[in-house]
This record gives C-alpha cells, sequence and structure tokens, in this order.
C-alpha cells in the first residue's frame, strides 16, 4: 500500500460512491409530472405501504380531533402517540432511499408533531393548544399532498 496513485484512486471512487449516495438520498425516485408535483416513483408494494401510512394518519388525525373535541387526554395521548415516529421503525431502508428529502422531512416532521401532541397532552396542555398543535400538522400533510404524488407503477 505503498503507492499513492492506488490509494488516490481508491479515495477517488469512494469519494464518489459516496456523492452519488447522498444525491440518491436527496433526490429519491422520482420523476416529472404533467400536474407539476413530482412524481415519487415506487413499486407496487412500496406505494402500497406508503398509501397504508398515509390513511393510518387520517385516521390518526381523526381519532385526535375527536379526542380534543370531547377533551379525552388519554385518547389524544395514546393515538398521537400511535402515529409519532416509533411507527417508523419499520420502514423499509430501500423505501426510504426512494423517498425525496422534502418528502421524508414532511413525513418525519409529521410524525415528529405528533410526539408533540401527546407529550404536551401528557403534559397538561389545553385542548385549544392541542388543537393549535394539531391545525399545524395538517399543514404537514396539505404539503406534501400538494408536493408529490405517487403514481401507478407501470405494468
Amino acid at each position: 500500500m505503498n503507492n499513492p496513485r492506488f490509494l488516490w484512486i481508491l479515495i477517488l471512487i469512494l469519494s464518489a460512491l459516496l456523492a452519488t449516495g447522498i444525491y440518491k438520498f436527496v433526490t429519491g425516485s422520482v420523476a416529472p409530472s404533467k400536474d407539476g408535483r413530482t412524481a415519487v416513483v415506487l413499486n407496487t408494494a412500496e406505494r402500497n405501504l406508503v398509501l397504508s401510512e398515509m390513511r393510518a394518519f387520517l385516521v390518526s388525525l381523526q381519532a385526535v380531533s375527536q379526542a380534543i373535541t370531547e377533551e379525552d387526554r388519554e385518547t389524544v395521548i395514546r393515538e398521537a402517540t400511535r402515529a409519532g415516529m416509533a411507527a417508523e421503525a419499520d420502514t423499509p431502508a430501500a423505501l426510504l432511499a426512494k423517498i425525496p428529502l422534502a418528502m421524508k422531512q414532511l413525513g418525519f416532521g409529521t410524525r415528529g408533531k405528533f410526539d408533540d401532541i401527546a407529550s404536551a397532552a401528557r403534559d397538561g396542555a389545553d385542548m385549544k393548544q392541542l388543537r393549535r398543535q394539531l391545525d399545524a400538522l395538517m399543514n404537514n400533510c396539505i404539503a406534501c399532498h400538494a408536493s408529490f404524488r405517487l403514481p401507478e407503477p407501470a405494468n
């Protein structure tokens, strides 16, 4: 290993691989879309998983909203925790690699906001504050749906 040229070539190859990995992490697997949003290109199983997670978000949003209306703090905590970051543990790394960074930030941000609601409810925040937090969380949903789409995979 006393060959400096070999070491420089190895450094260049490793740097190129690292740069490619970072680029893919940031850009994900995307394509332009006719409606102005970014199309996130996933296979059928990945698309179904993301769509099921979005439906679970919607179910959690409704449950937390209703619990706030009914001033049911325990249900707020339980339902918000269910949709928090712990739910992200089983997401396959290959899927995360295909999702663009901005969409990952919105998704993780949404899960974090659910955790924040659960924490605030545990700490005794009033229902009006919890409602404001839920309203802010819903802005993440709106931003994601306004920016991204999940087209059906080509057969």
